[in-house]
């Protein structure tokens, strides 16, 4: 025979026999809940143990969905309208066995339409609709009631209320749901927050190890509010929405601080933003974390110990150039060495490091602070992007009258970034005599440790990026075949592939001459450069990464 719930939570100490007694006299004075909600609303229980209570009663399992993760593909097993609709959550599928968390055990009809939509056996366990709502906010991001809820009496006219309006009122009308937003990136590892108007609903985006991730959209009405409350954080004009801005928010989530890097721009549907995440606690400071070949690492620690001369990093943007830079200046970071640098803006603070932060509109340029450096007797300097030829003419110089100098391009590969400067403006001797080495680089996606198995990839995959399908067809690549800790991905996190091309004669001689692009690296390759897609078959090899994701990010030219 059945405990009563009552009996139970007695049994648990949740509550006393008092209370209970309380709660069924307010049944017998007409209250027709159950005694579980009375007990709740009366502060005296939590959801928790109401829903622990049930679980033992109906003999079922309790999920504390607090300390799981559910993967996506699991979520897919039911459709999304039914999931939000029932306020239930699919949380394992083991064979033909679909585990869905409700809160009521008694919910015959929905088991029988679970079992149909999904054609699998259902076993439904328990736990708090506080739990289950909270689990689907993370996974689908937040309701309309969550978000009405959190706006309160929201009117029209906040789309056109002034920099004005006082922080307390801001913050009651949209801030949480902003927070939200940086805290749920936070939560899945984003780099990157697109917020991105749509015609009839605001989309918001993360950006995963380099893969953008849509979330559930906002309603349309919230465009403006939550717009204008980034850009007052991010200290941008709210009154100009016709030209883009750039900013910088702190926040503080939960035991830690992050910096995000906002940037809007005017579209036909309003303003888009993008915040990317600084998180100081992801920079990598040694060189050997970088991921580099040994004989790779060999060269370019020779490289950038010499005492003059350009070492550039070249790549598209989001490829991990500041960090790799970051790591160079760490291990340059020494009591004798003086270390300055100019950059558009400063991402990270180093310690024992001069950095100067470019402000365009007071005329403080790349060029300017260059030339105020050189006054201040620096050893190594860097130089945050050359992007015109004024840039590049003070670094060459720069580095011809003694000093070691870093900087950024943003070209395909590291022969491009020859041409590039040529092309500049700037003479091709001074190309030919002041540039070291140039290291290309890009990020790929890495197995994920904890769903690693072995697999066959396309030959025409391992063609892509050089390898012979014939030769490695007996070689076990790895790859991750989906886990919570990937999210069904089955990649976690990203590593860096190289390119590192040293000067020598034949390629100054080459530089002097302007030649073409394909010829530098024809005679890069020959004196023993690796390409990018080189390095990252190497990494596929070794099980880092698949040759699916080398191809995506560095394909083998034709010859």
């Amino acid at each position: 025979m059945r405990k009563f719930l009552g009996e139970l939570l007695i049994e648990m100490e949740a509550a006393t026999q008092n209370e209970v007694n309380a709660a069924l006299k307010r049944q017998m004075d007409g209250d027709k809940r159950p005694i579980g909600e009375i007990l709740v609303e009366g502060g005296t229980v939590s959801p928790e143990h109401i829903a622990r209570g049930l679980a033992e009663q109906f003999d079922m399992r309790y999920i504390d969905l607090e300390s799981i993760d559910i993967p996506p593909k699991v979520w897919a097993l039911i459709p999304e309208a039914m999931v939000k609709e029932k306020k239930i959550c699919p949380v394992q599928l083991t064979g033909k066995l679909l585990t869905v968390v409700m809160t009521n055990p008694l919910d015959l009809e929905l088991v029988d339409t679970l079992r149909f939509t999904t054609s699998f056996q259902i076993e439904v366990a328990l736990s708090s609709e506080r739990q289950i709502l909270a689990s689907l906010e993370r996974n689908y991001g937040l309701s309309d009631n969550k978000i009405e809820a959190m706006l309160g009496e929201m009117t029209t006219d906040i789309e056109v209320r002034s920099q004005d309006t006082s922080e307390e009122e801001d913050d009651a009308l949209i801030v949480k749901f902003v927070q939200q937003i940086i805290q749920n990136a936070d939560n899945n590892r984003a780099s990157d927050i697109h917020i991105e108007p749509m015609q009839d609903h605001l989309r918001i985006r993360y950006r995963i190890d380099g893969v953008c991730f849509t979330m559930d959209p906002a309603p349309k009405r919230l465009q403006g509010p939550v717009i204008q409350r980034l850009k007052i954080m991010a200290d941008i004009p709210i009154e100009e929405k016709r030209k883009p801005g750039d900013g910088r928010i702190k926040v503080k989530l939960k035991d830690k601080r992050i910096d995000l890097r906002v940037s809007t721009l005017p579209s036909v549907w309003g303003e888009s933003v993008v915040m990317r995440i600084l998180d100081s606690a992801n920079l990598k400071h040694s060189l050997e974390d970088m991921g580099f070949d040994p004989g790779d690492f060999k060269l370019y620690n020779g490289m950038i110990h010499r005492p003059n001369g350009i070492m550039l990093v070249t790549g598209p943007t989001g490829s991990g150039k500041t960090t790799t830079l970051y790591a160079t200046l760490n291990s340059l970071n020494t009591v004798d060495r003086k270390i300055m640098t100019a950059e558009d803006p400063v991402e990270y603070n180093l310690p024992g490091i001069n950095q100067c932060q470019v402000h365009h509109k007071i005329g403080l340029t790349f060029p300017r602070i260059l030339r105020s450096m050189l006054r201040q007797a620096p050893n190594v300097i860097l130089v945050g992007e050359i992007r015109d030829s004024e840039t590049a003419q003070i670094a060459i110089q720069a580095s011809l009258t003694g000093h070691l100098v870093f900087s950024t391009l943003h070209t395909n590969d590291a022969p491009s970034s020859i041409t590039r400067l040529i092309d500049m403006g700037v003479q091709p001797f001074l190309v030919a005599t002041s540039i070291q080495a140039v290291l290309a680089q890009r990020l790929v996606r890495a197995n994920c440790p904890k769903c690693l198995e072995p697999f066959t990839p396309d030959p025409t995959h391992l063609a892509a990026i050089g390898l012979d399908p014939h030769k490695y067809a007996n070689h076990e690549f790895k790859h991750g075949k989906g886990c919570d800790n990937c999210k069904g991905s089955g990649y976690r996190g990203r590593r860096a592939i190289f390119e590192l091309m040293v000067m020598n004669k034949q390629i100054r001689d080459l530089a002097f001459n302007r030649a073409t692009a394909s010829e530098v690296k024809k005679a890069a390759l020959a004196n023993g450069m690796a390409s990018l897609a080189m390095d990252g078959a190497r990494k596929a090899l070794q099980g880092i990464t698949t040759p699916e994701e080398v191809m995506r990010m560095a394909k083998q030219d034709e010859a």
